[in-house]
């Protein structure tokens, strides 16, 4: 080919990369249309690293914190800071890649269980112990997930009086919002409510008003729930190592960078509670005042 053939050769193919590949013909009407139904594929359960691991169940501002380190303290379980699972997640961005993970036999939600596994286990792994417990109150929203996850998971529901939770989340925020903290502070009891009924021997409820007033029988009870020997260090918190107290992975108050166990502060706590929260304080063994 002579150098003019050669030119108009690779012209050719500048214009092709250009317009790009040719349109395909529009479909028939006839021919069946790929919808989304007939893509949905529901993925069998993958094996687990961590077969139980243990989920504190609890409100915002209940005490989950103290819970963790307590635990965190004794030498067979691993509580490290909040990990927030539920936001950990797995995006397909194409189609294909959907029926990749499809051909082997996963699908977003298995894979976001794959990850989250693949979290705990790392984490457990390194601590060089045998049970790990993650308390992101936010697990109570999620106690079906968790459960579909896991099926051999255990929770700790730990509960607290809802008017001592909504005076902490009052006192605790700028410009709070009364109406808006009373809704937070009643999702997450239905939750806990529906928990403490319906986990039978795959549950084990406690009360941070206990915890703090006699944290030695508490930390007893959890010990026998998960299986291990209780060991009377793990209420000397503050000598062992919990990492950084800081926003988004726990409390980082003064109470808990002190390494103390705290009195749950006094109070009457039933003032303006009222309806559906009132209610659950009684079901939890909460006396009304007066």
């Amino acid at each position: 080919m002579n150098a003019v053939g050669k030119g108009l050769k690779r012209r050719g193919k500048l214009m092709a990369q250009a317009l790009g590949p040719p349109r395909r013909a529009p479909r028939s009407a006839t021919a069946p249309a790929r919808t989304a139904a007939s893509r949905e594929y529901t993925a069998p359960r993958a094996p687990r690293l961590v077969e139980s691991p243990v989920f504190v169940l609890s409100s915002v501002r209940s005490g989950s914190t103290l819970l963790r380190v307590l635990l965190n303290s004794h030498p067979e379980i691993r509580a490290p800071h909040e990990m927030h699972l539920r936001t950990l997640r797995v995006d397909l961005t194409r189609p294909y890649s959907a029926r990749a993970m499809e051909g082997l036999e996963l699908d977003r939600r298995e894979l976001e269980h794959v990850l989250w596994d693949r979290v705990l286990h790392m984490e457990l792994e390194r601590s060089g112990k045998r049970v790990i417990v993650d308390k992101t109150p936010a697990n109570a929203l999620i106690r079906d997930r968790l459960g579909d996850c896991w099926p051999d998971a255990r929770f700790l529901v730990l509960l607290r009086h809802p008017g001592a939770v909504v005076s902490s989340l009052v006192n605790r925020r700028k410009e709070p919002d009364l109406d808006a903290i009373h809704t937070e502070v009643l999702d997450y009891g239905e939750a806990l409510e529906a928990a403490r009924t319906e986990l039978g021997a795959a549950g084990h409820v406690l009360r941070y008003e206990e915890l703090t007033a006699e944290p030695a029988a508490t930390t007893r009870g959890i010990c026998d729930f998960l299986g291990v020997e209780w060991a009377p260090g793990m209420l000397d918190y503050g000598a062992h190592d919990h990492g950084t107290f800081r926003p988004h992975m726990g409390d980082w108050s003064s109470n808990i960078k002190s390494g103390r166990i705290q009195p749950a502060r006094a109070g009457d706590h039933d003032a303006g509670l009222s309806g559906r929260l009132a209610e659950l304080a009684e079901l939890w063994g909460y006396r009304h005042a007066g």
